[in-house]
């Protein structure tokens, strides 16, 4: 895709309508002229500089490199279409289709009797006429059970998050029943999986807790993905990192606007997982064999939508995040019927106050869940007393905004797992735990783990947590506009492999109290960028490289995060994307 004047001013005219975005925007469009055309900074650049509400400031060399090349920049991913439809606002139901008010079903807004039956009556009237708006007005909702959104098209509205409240009274142990590690020990499942409000499609939830309450542990499609059921739709030619189209052997299963899965399986020399990290000979000398965990997460798979199918060239709504190679069997395949086209909006999720539980042994007081979700949001979302906030399961391309973790400490306030891809989380807050957490708890922060990829963090307020890689090796990741304490500690275990890919991106990120761990990623991150954080130190978290040799880092603007241009570098992508 070109990037030209003409398709930087398309995009600064479509920005005019974004939320308290334009001059942030018009900013990123200009400098994305300033590096094509050349433009002076003194000029447009300079004057867009002052439109967003600051001096005149000068794009950092690394941001004119990615502008000229954007889809295969070295060090810098391109997330400019993260998110919800490619970085679309999610839609206004409400007036439009099946509506329903949950007090019709029996809810009542006083808290004096569980709500949760007709709340998901509601739900599940909405659901099967095909979609729906379920309407939850102000007021206080006790419920004494899960909230589940299994059908597509299903949106839950609250009044506000300061007026709707859901009060959640038992967690999820009580509920589905003891959730065991995959991988042996006492660790609880309910550390990095399910939410009192979970999005899953019916049968993925299905399959779920019926495995749960039978203990039958482990079992195949723990994802959703379910790989003993791959359709191949056709195998797919080479291509490169970067490419919007590609060329395949049979285009008779694909259409504009389906769904599908790209595939790509790795080899016994483990090329691909190389490839994720960049290659090089760091990579290429790393012990790949013995990362149990990390090589259950190959292949890799990557759910996008098809845009245009032209003969044998189809063309695909994001670019393509790794090169496409034969020795990885490339193909796209069928997954496992998603759930689209559904969110939750304006309420708070508050959980009965308990201590928080020793580290990996959650209950399950956790807040909103994302599992096999693709195109679904959650927008003006609280959530209080969880042990988890909002999680990302195998779900791609979903947005949440304006959220936020309050109350008592959490174990993981924001995780994102298991292939969850181009995610996008926005406007988001943590909030300072309002009571000590007992000893051997810890708070990751905003994690991201399991080869996860092109997911965002932007606009954000940490007063705790950290910048929490769990291994796993995700890579193309970026976080960007941040303010955080960093307070928190990183996770994961040795079989989960390295603690980043290539390409990871920390931009514009203020860290309030100085401490290094995992904000200043030039000396583990291979193949990375960091640029605009604040001047940092050594602290009493220090890992060490996961590749031995050249890592390929870049380091911009250390310790003046306030002259980073753009300073938020989703929103300059998004400026370039039109």
């Amino acid at each position: 895709m070109a990037i030209n004047a003409s398709k930087a001013g398309r995009a600064a005219e479509a920005a005019k309508e974004g939320i308290g975005r334009r001059g942030l925007l018009a900013g990123a469009v200009a400098v994305a002229a300033t590096a094509v055309t050349g433009t002076t900074g003194s000029g447009t650049a300079a004057a867009a500089g002052r439109a967003a509400g600051g001096g005149p400031r000068t794009a950092t060399p690394l941001w004119r490199e990615f502008a000229a090349a954007p889809f295969t920049h070295p060090q810098i991913p391109f997330i400019g279409l993260a998110g919800y439809r490619a970085g679309s606002r999610p839609p206004c139901r409400t007036g439009r289709g099946f509506v329903a008010d949950v007090r019709h079903y029996g809810a009542k807004a006083d808290g004096s009797a569980d709500a949760a039956p007709a709340i998901n009556r509601a739900i599940a009237d909405a659901g099967e006429r095909g979609g729906g708006t379920v309407l939850v007005p102000a007021g206080t909702y006790r419920i004494d059970d899960i909230i589940r959104i299994g059908h597509s098209d299903v949106v839950v509205r609250g009044a506000g998050s300061g007026r709707t409240r859901l009060y959640a009274t038992r967690n999820l142990t009580e509920l589905i029943g003891t959730y065991g590690s995959r991988y042996g020990g006492d660790k609880s499942g309910w550390s990095w999986a399910g939410g009192l409000i979970w999005l899953c499609p019916k049968g993925r939830w299905a399959s779920l807790t019926e495995a749960i309450r039978a203990k039958s542990w482990p079992f195949e499609g723990w994802t959703g993905n379910r790989r003993d059921e791959w359709r191949t739709l056709t195998t797919v030619a080479p291509a490169r990192r970067g490419d919007r189209s590609v060329t395949v052997d049979d285009a008779t299963g694909l259409r504009r606007g389906g769904l599908v899965l790209l595939r790509l399986a790795d080899d016994a020399g483990h090329t691909l997982l190389e490839h994720m990290a960049g290659g090089g000979p760091g990579p290429e000398a790393y012990h790949w064999d013995d990362k149990t965990k990390l090589t259950s997460y190959v292949p890799y798979e990557w759910p996008v939508r098809v845009t245009s199918v032209h003969g044998h060239r189809v063309t695909l709504e994001r670019p393509l995040p790794l090169d496409v190679r034969p020795e990885w069997d490339p193909r796209l395949t069928t997954l496992v019927t998603p759930l689209t086209g559904s969110g939750v909006e304006g309420l708070t999720l508050e959980a009965v106050e308990t201590p928080q539980s020793p580290h990996l042994l959650d209950k399950g007081y956790n807040g909103v869940a994302f599992q096999c979700a693709y195109d679904c949001w959650a927008d003006d979302i609280t959530v209080r007393h969880v042990d988890n906030g909002f999680g990302l399961i195998a779900a791609s391309a979903c947005t949440l905004r304006r959220t936020k973790v309050a109350g008592r400490g959490s174990h993981h306030p924001y995780y994102c797992r298991e292939g969850s891809h181009d995610n996008l989380i926005e406007d988001f807050t943590v909030e300072r735990r309002t009571v000590p957490a007992p000893a051997g708890t810890q708070l990751h922060g905003i994690n991201v783990e399991g080869l996860s990829s092109g997911n965002v963090w932007s606009r954000g307020v940490m007063e705790m947590g950290t910048f929490d890689s769990h291994r796993g090796m995700p890579f193309a990741d970026v976080r960007t506009d941040i303010t955080v304490e960093n307070n928190g500690r990183h996770g994961g275990d040795a079989s989960a492999g390295p603690l980043f890919g290539a390409r990871f991106t920390h931009w514009n990120i203020r860290v309030t109290n100085g401490r290094a761990g995992l904000m200043r990623i030039d000396g583990l991150a291979p193949y990375s960028a960091t640029v605009g954080i604040s001047e940092v130190t050594e602290s009493d978290q220090i890992d060490v490289p996961d590749f031995t040799g050249d890592l390929h880092t870049r380091l911009e603007a250390y310790g003046t995060p306030e002259a980073v241009w753009p300073p938020n570098l989703y929103e300059a992508q998004r400026a370039l994307a039109g």
